[in-house]
């Protein structure tokens, strides 16, 4: 096996040189990154917290934000994802588990859930509200350009989530394809230097996904944050909150239960 930096290389039966994957080096490179930027941003928010800013309260009239099938979407995903990281790195880290039938079993779970929740966004919800249009782009400069049911930055996590996992879902079917299962039996019918592109594009989409799911824990904590966390619990924001976070005329949720 040779490293030639991002990729891992391996001699095939006739002496040729395919890829075998990513290199995991790549995986201390990222978490040494994404702790340098979020503790960074920690500091910087920090410092800020010490200015005088609007903190809306809890209290009043509260209005609906997240219906419960949605909910249980997200948090099922969440979970799936999570479980898929862990599984995916605890052999590249030197845990010993029975990882295999709970990876894919978590992937087959995230995959079904992910189409349940396409055909839900296409049919039953407002599709529109996560679409990023050229005004969004200059939200993050403007205080007084308000967003609607979601800002730049949600929506801009929302698709980057969906290309990565989308990437780590098509993968790993394709790879998945080549194990025993109870659906089939394995076929090893991918050409060898195919299959390492799968999974070196496996490898890279799992590295980003690990990047996003971290940087979504980090701002989902924060305490400015923390009321959309809760609405992703219990479905509500207090009218206070839709308020100052975003413009009414572009969002005018029911009143929440």
């Amino acid at each position: 096996m040779e490293d030639g930096g991002i990729v891992r290389y391996k001699r095939d039966v006739w002496g040729e040189e395919v890829i075998l994957g990513v290199s995991w080096d790549l995986l201390w490179v990222v978490s040494v990154a994404l702790l340098v930027l979020l503790a960074a941003h920690a500091i910087i928010m920090a410092a800020l917290a010490n200015k005088k800013m609007d903190k809306p309260s809890a209290d009043g009239r509260r209005v609906m934000r997240h219906e419960s099938i949605d909910r249980l979407f997200h948090w099922v995903m969440a979970i799936s994802i999570l479980v898929l990281i862990f599984t995916g790195v605890a052999p590249i880290i030197g845990l010993r588990i029975a990882w295999l039938d709970i990876h894919w079993i978590s992937g087959l779970i995230l995959t079904f859930v992910v189409l349940l929740h396409i055909v839900r966004s296409l049919f039953w919800q407002d599709f529109k509200s996560m679409i990023l249009g050229p005004r969004d782009f200059g939200e993050p400069f403007d205080s007084a350009n308000k967003p609607g049911k979601y800002s730049f930055e949600q929506k801009g996590m929302h698709w980057a989530v969906t290309v990565v996992a989308g990437a780590v879902i098509v993968t790993g079917v394709m790879m998945f394809m080549q194990i025993d299962s109870p659906f089939w039996e394995r076929t090893n019918s991918m050409p060898e230097d195919t299959l390492g592109l799968v999974f070196l594009l496996h490898g890279l989409s799992t590295l980003a996904l690990v990047a996003l799911a971290a940087t979504h824990i980090y701002f989902a904590l924060r305490p400015e944050k923390i009321f959309y966390t809760r609405s992703m619990v219990s479905g509500w924001i207090s009218e206070d909150e839709m308020t100052l976070n975003h413009d009414t005329s572009k969002w005018a949720p029911k009143e929440a239960d």
